[in-house]
């Protein structure tokens, strides 16, 4: 059911991901092609705000601020699959894989290989910030707008 609290947190988790995504950009390597890199992580934190924080609503500060953290570490866990899956596709259809099961165990390989690109302390402290943020500009937001 759309209400207030679900869009703040669409729109707060979606600039977290906007902004972990510009800053995990000059930490790839030169010349890195990032495509949809930034509109995937931004509709990915839409999606993790209207679904997970926007849902948990209403159960006071430190539940806030436990729900934007989580929405966070959700974020964080859903982007470096996509990211990941993606990255196995591509490199699928160049036939870099033998079976299919050595390609699904790539996506996970890969996604660790993302994690510790972007396992740097500005972009874990901007997650924390952002998660915290976005957690109780929902909880604001749930108390406001009935």
């Amino acid at each position: 059911m759309p209400t207030a609290a679900r869009l703040i947190a669409a729109l707060s988790m979606s600039f977290v991901g906007l902004a972990v995504s510009f800053l995990i950009m000059p930490l790839m390597p030169e010349g890195t092609a990032f495509g949809y890199f930034v509109y995937v992580n931004a509709g990915l934190g839409a999606a993790v705000g209207w679904v997970w924080v926007g849902r948990h609503v209403g159960r006071g500060l430190v539940n806030a601020v436990n729900n934007g953290l989580t929405g966070a570490a959700l974020l964080v866990l859903w982007g470096l699959f996509l990211q990941g899956a993606w990255e196995m596709f591509r490199l699928a259809m160049r036939n870099r894989y033998d079976d299919p099961f050595e390609a699904l165990s790539a996506i996970f390989v890969i996604g660790l290989d993302f994690f510790f690109v972007m396992a740097v302390p500005h972009v874990f402290l901007a997650l924390i910030i952002g998660g915290i943020f976005s957690g109780l500009m929902t909880e604001n937001a749930a108390k406001r707008w009935r």
